[in-house]
């Protein structure tokens, strides 16, 4: 028998903390909330996408709706340890979550292969999703530390703390290690509050006299932004391009010449071959 969900439809609201404002929270969650069985745990994820990763750059966009295909184990991994292909879907602030459990080994053969073998509807959704969506293939390793969290009187509530948010996008295999850049301020605690429906009463007086207010978080999105700005900045450090002023031909000043950054050396090119412009 299964001992994990593997089809979800919840709210998950999201909440960056400060160290303060968890500390507090946790103190005055004990009555509220207990770990649940899977307790402190690292989580580790590879994202699936295309090679110009279209699929996160369309859900940072923030349409209504938005889906992301994504490996996830718990620990790192043997090549015979559980993994999980999870399928998550958001419509209108609606989280669908469908996933089928295999080994590590076994799901990253099934996520690279091409066939129609599917043993269960919920593998042939995610065979539909990768066919929908080829080419796919692994895209960046999120991992974090998480404590888990359930309902004392609602089972159903769950909240999630994520610490030490780090991203990689080499070496995409879980059994090589969690290790990884901090995305963005890694002291910040990620809070998720996975609710059926409405927030209750208790926890949204509790949030707002801490101060704690919902905010648009993804992890990969926000590794995939940071991602882009290092490789941007990359170019830039490499060729930086100045303003140099030479004389042409007919006595006019003219811009020629792309430099090496902290070099005084013209990279190669024909200044005969570049038309004259007046500088301002």
């Amino acid at each position: 028998m299964k001992q994990y969900q593997d089809i979800f439809e919840r709210y998950e609201k999201k909440y960056l903390l400060t160290k303060e404002q968890h500390a507090a929270l946790m103190h005055e969650l004990k009555d509220i909330v207990h770990v649940d069985q899977y307790g402190e745990t690292t989580i580790l994820n590879i994202y699936y996408d295309t090679p110009d990763h279209r699929l996160i750059r369309a859900s940072l966009e923030k349409p209504i709706y938005k889906e992301k295909l994504r490996l996830r184990c718990y620990g790192i991994p043997e090549p015979d340890s559980p993994a999980f292909i999870e399928l998550k879907k958001k419509y209108r602030g609606i989280v669908y979550k469908r996933r089928t459990d295999m080994t590590y080994e076994q799901a990253i053969r099934f996520l690279a292969s091409s066939d129609d073998g599917a043993s269960s509807q919920i593998e042939k959704e995610i065979r539909y999703f990768t066919r929908v969506h080829s080419p796919l293939s692994p895209a960046m390793v999120i991992a974090c530390e998480r404590t888990a969290m359930a309902g004392n009187a609602d089972p159903e509530l769950r909240i999630t703390f994520d610490r030490n948010i780090r991203w990689r996008d080499a070496d995409l295999d879980l059994t090589h290690g969690s290790e990884g850049k901090p995305v963005n301020d890694s002291d910040a605690v990620l809070m998720e509050v996975k609710i059926r429906d409405a927030l209750s009463l208790d926890l949204a007086h509790l949030f707002c006299d801490l101060s704690i207010y919902p905010t648009s978080f993804s992890k990969y999105g926000t590794a995939y932004e940071q991602m882009t700005a290092e490789k941007l900045q990359k170019k830039v450090r490499i060729y930086s391009y100045d303003r140099t002023l030479i004389w042409d031909h007919h006595g006019k000043q003219c811009y020629h010449g792309r430099r090496l950054l902290g070099s005084n050396r013209l990279l190669s090119g024909n200044r005969a071959s570049h038309r004259a412009s007046v500088l301002p």
